[in-house]
């Protein structure tokens, strides 16, 4: 296990923002994955797991633990069953599995990070979520210290939830994750974008060209990573599409002088584009305080401008909840990971 000290944590993020890291271990075993856990544990210093660090937005003034960042790799496909190592880059799980013919994360290409953080979050985008594919979440039990395979109906997966960051936050670590796909599938069509994509079309588009147009449809929103790309300098869609009861959203719609979008979600309730508030409510593309501001493609996407703080951005976030908040009786949740004090 190679420890190293005070290492800057901007670069190990897609906002490209943070301070250092007061212990920083890089992990490409099992083994030394236990070495740092028991490392941070004889010394009573924190610790955090570190995947692509694109759901991430880190405190100015760092961390004062140990930061591990897992970088297991290896992809193992037994037919349709696919066992990924947590550090996979997970657009390219996605390109390998489309090229082989596989489907059922094809509506998931372009999305930056890893395959560990994937169940994390049930990872979701243009009509598909990965607890659709995944069979089982290989996992460091950190109560026990053992590893163990938890099966897909234990990890509770819900819209942007999972046990790993809600119920038992701060349990496991995620080392590998095991997806069944299918062959000879073809693409979820299912949403607006995606649809108006391939309107008009006679034959069904392949799981290649759907993939294909999944990422042409997120870099024009500047949700691709790119070199060159200042929109990109970010963590994503930075607030939960909130979910409402239907009588809540019949209230906002009656009140509403344009019509207000919503998606269908758990029985009673719907799911209300955030972005559709934040525009709304005044914030408009390319918005900004300081450094610190709005994507010019995408309202959802709250970006660095070049040199700006977490307290800028957090600022940012604090107007646009507030905002929300009083025109809409909704309060936006925040969908990175804060990392820090506070």
């Amino acid at each position: 296990m190679l420890l190293r000290e005070q290492v800057p944590l901007a670069a190990y993020t897609t906002f490209g923002i943070g301070g250092p890291a007061r212990w920083f271990v890089e992990s490409t075993d099992e083994d030394s994955i236990v070495e740092a856990v028991l490392f941070a544990r004889e010394r009573g210093i924190p610790l955090f797991v570190l995947g692509g660090g694109s759901n991430l937005l880190v405190s100015d003034v760092g961390f004062p633990g140990l930061v591990l960042r897992v970088a297991l790799t290896g992809i193992d496909q037994q037919e349709d069953l696919f066992r990924v190592a947590a550090g996979e880059d997970w657009d390219r799980f996605v390109s390998l599995a489309v090229d082989r013919g596989y489907g059922g994360i094809e509506c998931l290409a372009g999305i930056p990070g890893t395959v560990g953080g994937t169940p994390v979050q049930n990872v979701g985008a243009y009509g598909q979520e990965v607890s659709g594919t995944i069979v089982s979440v290989r996992v460091l039990d950190l109560h026990t210290m053992t590893f163990a395979e938890l099966p897909a109906v234990a990890c509770g997966f819900a819209y942007r939830r999972s046990i790993f960051n809600s119920t038992q936050r701060g349990q496991f670590i995620v080392t590998r994750v095991d997806y069944t796909l299918q062959t000879h599938a073809f693409p979820v069509l299912s949403y607006p974008d995606l649809k108006r994509r391939f309107h008009g079309r006679e034959d069904t588009p392949s799981l290649a060209e759907a993939a294909a147009a999944v990422r042409e449809i997120r870099h024009a929103k500047g949700m691709l990573l790119g070199a060159g790309e200042p929109d990109c300098r970010s963590a994503g869609s930075f607030f939960k599409n909130p979910v409402v009861s239907q009588a809540q959203y019949d209230d906002l719609a009656a009140q509403s002088s344009s019509p207000v979008p919503c998606f269908a979600a758990t029985r009673g309730f719907v799911k209300i584009p955030a972005a559709w508030l934040v525009e709304h409510a005044g914030f408009q593309k390319g918005f900004a305080m300081g450094a610190a501001g709005i994507s010019s493609r995408h309202t959802l996407a709250l970006i660095n401008r070049g040199g700006a703080t977490a307290a800028e951005i957090l600022d940012l976030r604090d107007v646009i909840v507030a905002t929300v908040e009083e025109r809409f009786g909704i309060r936006l949740e925040q969908e990175p990971v804060w990392l820090g004090p506070g």
